[in-house]
């Protein structure tokens, strides 16, 4: 009886050792082939689907971009304020009509009187005229050519801010795809730890020295683990349909996995601020909606000044056959014509103060923008201000964040020593391999957020990341801590 006991635990405790001591090498392999040998479930089957591959990365978000359907509308409206400012320009230049009243009119008739001949008429005429004009002065033209150069700039400004909105938000759906990737890995690299519980456990209850509960606490923590695994899968597909959105993707598209680090800060904060408001195109469209707004209000007063300016008539007929004649010639044919050429005069006295009225109204408008440029410098200096701090935050998160990491592997090993020879609990076990999924979290999490923080303050102060993360002074950093060296 004492040797099949002995052969029961040695047989035990060479499935329940042997794991552990394989557990250092297990925790320091790429997770992404942690559970190579995986059975495929239907979610998998469903997610594998792929069609016209499209390569994406970083760098390339910028051209893709440019597909995207609602800035290409924006472009369309760009060429529409070109095209208004060309009518409005093409104001300067003279006019020139042409008119024919009959091309040719024929007249055929017949006068009867008791007291005189009867006369007829048969006859063909064309009467062409043409007429030109051109404004010498008119205050109203000017300012309606201001205001459409105003406009066009500011539709060249929208399409600029759209075109970089919708670059950082292409960014943004770029590193939560990346992230869920690495949930993913997390959670399978958890599900195979739950797994070797699992085992262990029920190798505890087959040698006699475990209890069924643990394996029910084994077998509820791997459950747990498969479904937080299928649920991060489908917010990966999810996150993976929002980028071909974005970028107006018709297929699949495949792109480079692995979560890095896109670059360093190295601009102080104050040089933040001074050049986001400085090159803002938001503050920049208020100018000019002020600029609008006050040529608007010129345009009401220049309705009241006098226009000047030339026309030339030139009117003309031409005639074959006869008119009121008693007999017809028809070969007989003439022509005149008449040009008249003035200086005229237009000007509007008196219209009961409407258009004084209308300018004040227009003015009161455009200084309301000077509040609106003061808010949203309020507004954009709160937004630089907070995206440096949390990105500061965030560096020191990636790096506790790493030391965790490596502090939780340390306890998830103690922790299965201590189960395996019977001082522990296999909750114990459970608990430090969440705490390491969880501080797994905590990195992935950590470095999308600096990425964010990164994007989103080159968005808003138009610098640009470095690839060399350096000090103040320009040198490199050689703190072991520092984000620099991770």
């Amino acid at each position: 009886m004492a040797n099949r006991i002995s052969s029961i635990l040695q047989n035990m405790l060479s499935r329940v050792i042997n794991p552990v001591l394989l557990l250092p090498l297990t925790l320091s392999i790429n997770t992404v082939n942690v559970l190579s040998n995986e059975t495929k479930n239907s979610i998998d089957n469903v997610l594998e689907e792929k069609s016209n591959i499209t390569f994406v990365n970083y760098q390339e978000i910028e051209k893709l971009v440019l597909n995207n359907q609602e800035l290409k509308s924006l472009l369309n409206l760009v060429a529409s304020a070109r095209f208004n400012l060309s009518s409005q320009i093409a104001k300067k230049y003279p006019s020139l009509d042409f008119q024919a009243n009959g091309l040719p009119k024929y007249v055929a008739g017949k006068k009867y009187s008791s007291s005189s001949p009867t006369f007829k008429t048969s006859q063909f005429t064309a009467n062409p005229s043409l007429n030109i004009k051109w404004d010498l002065i008119a205050p109203l033209r000017d300012s309606e050519i201001k205001i459409a150069k105003t406009n066009y700039k500011i539709s060249e400004n929208n399409y600029e801010i759209k075109k970089k909105d919708l670059i950082q938000e292409a960014r943004i759906r770029y590193h939560k795809y990346k992230k869920s990737y690495q949930d993913i890995q997390n959670k399978k690299f958890t599900l195979n730890l739950s797994s070797t519980s699992l085992e262990n456990a029920k190798a505890k209850l087959d040698a006699g020295i475990g209890t069924k509960f643990e394996v029910l606490e084994a077998e509820a923590q791997l459950s747990r683990d498969k479904q937080s695994l299928n649920e991060k899968k489908i917010e990966h597909e999810i996150n993976k349909i929002t980028i071909k959105e974005i970028l107006n993707i018709k297929g699949d598209f495949e792109t480079n996995k692995e979560q890095n680090l896109i670059g360093f800060w190295n601009h102080k904060l104050n040089k933040n601020i001074k050049e986001g408001l400085g090159k803002n195109l938001s503050l920049k469209n208020l100018i000019l909606q002020k600029s609008i707004k006050k040529g608007q209000a010129e345009s009401f007063l220049a309705q009241n000044k006098p226009n000047i300016y030339i026309s030339n008539s030139l009117s003309s007929t031409f005639s074959k056959g006869d008119s009121l004649a008693t007999n017809i010639d028809s070969e007989k044919s003439g022509s005149n014509y008449t040009n008249t050429i003035s200086l005229n005069f237009a000007w509007s006295i008196f219209d009961g103060g409407q258009n004084k009225n209308s300018y004040k109204s227009k003015i009161a408008e455009s200084e309301s923008e000077i509040y609106a440029y003061e808010n949203l410098k309020n507004v954009l200096t709160t937004s630089i201000s907070k995206a440096y701090l949390n990105l500061k935050l965030n560096e020191e998160k990636i790096i506790s964040s790493l030391k965790e990491i490596e502090s939780s592997k340390e306890s998830v090993r103690l922790a299965r020593l201590r189960y395996d020879v019977g001082i522990s609990t296999l909750k114990d076990v459970l608990v430090r391999q969440s705490e390491l999924s969880n501080a797994k979290s905590k990195n992935i999490n950590a470095i999308y957020n600096y990425n964010l923080n990164i994007d989103e303050l080159e968005r808003l102060t138009f610098l640009d990341i470095s690839k060399n993360c350096l000090s103040s002074n320009n040198t490199k950093i050689k703190d072991k801590e520092s984000i620099c060296n991770i």
